[in-house]
């Protein structure tokens, strides 16, 4: 238990120190700077696991369902 009070300190130094760097600001990001992000991970994942036809069935089911 005496050992908590040392990591808290050390977890709040960390955080002041992050925050006098500029740190995250609040807010949203922009979809278009989410979806750069998240593309290369999407397009791993797609390779790795030979989801490719999976991928095309859905984005084809989904193209229906909205042109009806």
């Amino acid at each position: 238990m005496a050992d908590t009070a040392a990591r808290a300190m050390i977890r709040t130094q960390g955080r002041r120190a992050y925050a006098a760097f500029g740190g995250r600001r609040s807010g949203t990001r922009h979809p278009l700077v989410a979806t750069a992000m998240v593309l290369p991970l999407a397009a791993l994942l797609v390779v790795v696991f030979g989801g490719w036809e999976a991928v095309v069935t859905q984005a084809s089911s989904v193209g229906v369902m909205l042109g009806r």
